[in-house]
């Protein structure tokens, strides 16, 4: 008996809003997966404003389930919102950059039919980024849990004063900081907002998770290194308007006593990148580590 045909593999689009002239290039993707033989369909949101028609929606649990590969077309952002959703379905993701800096959504547009067949090619390099998972007790109780791909940003709000934060690591008391807030953050987050807070630079690969004081009260609170495996749990204990963050996304409303908890979530997320892929590479187009001034002042 003849063998019977593999299965179409699914490839899913997921595509930053409110992004002029995206449709052509989402076109160019869709007609380049279909001659390749896949099927390529829509996340549900994504389908609502892309004015590419006879493509399937489909939502993020049923490309988790169906999906070999989603490709996502945006900023770090549109990346940060999709791996989060799809980081218990182990979704292998592409990042074609069509925002600023572009760190995890790499590829460039004008570059993305080329990387794209390479990859799908198995001419690819797999990159596993590691996850916070924070739960919010209070008064011993879980009110909320949520991951993050960056960091989990402790932060006081808008015109009020400091907040008082009590942080303990695998049960030994750290300190107590006043401060406008505290990052908790992956690796992969370590380029984020922690970089801008004066955090150090954690290659992917390190086993390790960052904490970085926001505007500390003491100049002598300085950012630290500890083991991803470590349980970080951040107590509330004054303060006025504070709230946590996810990757951007708040939860307010927090209250004195209360605890975040935070330690290594059991799910990863997978990028791949064109064979030949360089995180330093990406860090000196990034960062701008490549340029220096000229006889006239100016970078090139």
């Amino acid at each position: 008996m003849p063998a019977s045909p593999e299965p179409q593999q699914t490839i899913a689009l997921v595509v930053r809003h409110n992004t002029a002239g995206i449709d052509e290039p989402v076109r160019a993707i869709v007609d380049f997966l279909r001659g390749a033989g896949y099927r390529a369909v829509f996340e549900a949101e994504t389908a609502t404003h892309v004015g590419v028609d006879g493509v399937e929606a489909m939502s993020v649990e049923q490309i988790g389930e169906q999906a070999h590969t989603a490709i996502v077309i945006g900023g770090d952002g549109t990346m940060l919102g999709i791996a989060r959703q799809l980081a218990r379905y182990h979704t292998p993701l592409i990042g074609i950059n069509q925002g600023r800096l572009g760190f995890m959504t790499d590829i460039p547009i004008d570059r993305m039919l080329p990387a794209l067949g390479e990859i799908l090619n198995g001419k690819a390099t797999a990159e596993e980024r590691s996850l916070l998972e924070a739960r919010i007790l209070r008064e011993g109780k879980q009110i909320h849990c949520s991951v993050a791909v960056n960091d989990v940003v402790v932060a006081r709000g808008t015109g009020a004063g400091m907040a008082e934060l009590k942080v303990t690591v695998d049960g030994q008391f750290m300190y107590n900081q006043r401060s406008d807030g505290l990052i908790v953050s992956t690796p992969t987050g370590s380029t984020a907002y922690a970089l801008s807070a004066g955090g150090p630079l954690l290659h992917p690969t390190l086993a390790g998770t960052v904490l970085v004081p926001i505007a500390p009260h003491a100049l002598s609170n300085r950012p630290i290194v500890v083991p991803d495996t470590s349980e970080i749990v951040v107590e509330i204990m004054n303060g006025r308007d504070i709230s946590v963050n996810f990757d951007m996304q708040t939860v307010a409303s927090l209250q004195h006593g209360d605890q975040i908890v935070i330690s290594r979530s059991p799910d990863t997320i997978t990028f791949l990148h064109p064979e030949g892929w360089s995180y330093y590479h990406t860090l000196r187009e990034k960062l701008h580590w490549n340029e220096y001034p000229s006889s006239d002042g100016k970078l090139k």
